[in-house]
């Protein structure tokens, strides 16, 4: 199995024992191969790209940077996935204004990284604004009315991306979050697009009541890229927010048995940590303690 980790590490991009005077010069000479470089010695693979970095970074995509990243690739053998803007961003926005721009600013990204060998595209269909309409207190029948209204401008704004960029649809592979788990599979059916599973989410509730092997055994035939981390399983009521992104082992992920189910499926797509480095090192262990032949 290939277990890879998240780019987006804040302790790299911003360190501690830098002065405040001295972080915008460490942002314009931030070096992004460099990080990836540490991050895949450390035994990761693929790397996950953050888009969101564009916001504060956009040197990062800048052609240098990507030929860099594709010198590093050459080099190296690592693989690239690529998580596309989520920060300030609602692709199922109902204003056409605030859609449009949503679907332009992942656009960038992918026109930037189309010089790298990306395995995959994350993409998260829906927003904020969605979220909070799917976890409102509203008569069922208005709440599924609306969501609906989210679900038909997503599918417009996934369908603008892949018609604007070229990105071949199987390569965008749209995230479990905070959104129905039902209106997800349609999305990602009618596109002919795949999928991203996040067991943290999934754990926590944030897709709605359905179990993780579940989960996995329906999204499987469309399934290349996992995001791994632990959390509290949800039963019944309230999501549990703010406690998944654990380490394994801290959390409810029956990582054993999960293991195995994909291994026995022939899953054969990544499993990237989005955690920090400490923490995805120490997510190794766990997996070298309890399935080692998992592990190159």
């Amino acid at each position: 199995m290939r277990f890879g980790i998240m780019a987006m590490q804040i302790g790299a991009l911003i360190p501690n024992d830098v002065a405040p005077a001295q972080i915008p010069a460490h942002i314009a000479g931030f070096d992004h191969a460099a990080l990836v470089r540490r991050l895949h010695g450390h035994g990761f693979n693929p790397v996950e790209l953050g888009g969101d970095l564009v916001m504060f970074m956009p040197h990062l995509y800048a052609p240098p940077a990507i030929e860099a990243l594709a010198a590093l690739q050459a080099e190296t053998g690592v693989r690239y996935t690529v998580h596309l803007p989520l920060w300030s961003v609602e692709p199922s926005a109902l204003l056409e204004p605030i859609r449009r721009g949503s679907v332009e600013s992942m656009a960038q990204v992918v026109r930037a990284t189309q010089g790298l060998d990306v395995e995959a595209y994350v993409v998260h269909a829906t927003g904020s604004l969605a979220a909070e309409f799917y976890r409102m207190s509203l008569p069922e029948t208005g709440r599924q009315v609306i969501l609906r209204l989210f679900q038909g401008r997503a599918l417009g704004s996934l369908k603008a991306l892949v018609g604007e960029t070229g990105v071949a649809p199987r390569k965008l592979a749209v995230e479990t979050i905070e959104f129905p788990f039902e209106m997800t599979m349609e999305l990602v059916e009618t596109l002919d697009l795949s999928y991203c599973l996040d067991t943290g989410h999934i754990l926590s509730g944030f897709s709605g009541p359905i179990g993780l092997f579940d989960a996995v055994d329906r999204l499987l035939p469309r399934l290349i890229n996992i995001h791994l981390h632990d959390s509290p399983r949800w039963t019944s009521g309230d999501i549990v927010y703010g406690k998944d992104h654990q380490a394994l082992g801290r959390g409810d992920l029956d990582l054993g048995a999960f293991l195995d189910h994909l291994h026995g499926a022939g899953y054969g797509g990544p499993l990237v940590f989005e955690l920090t480095v400490p923490e995805a090192v120490a997510s190794l262990e766990v997996v070298r303690q309890i399935r080692p032949q998992y592990l190159p």
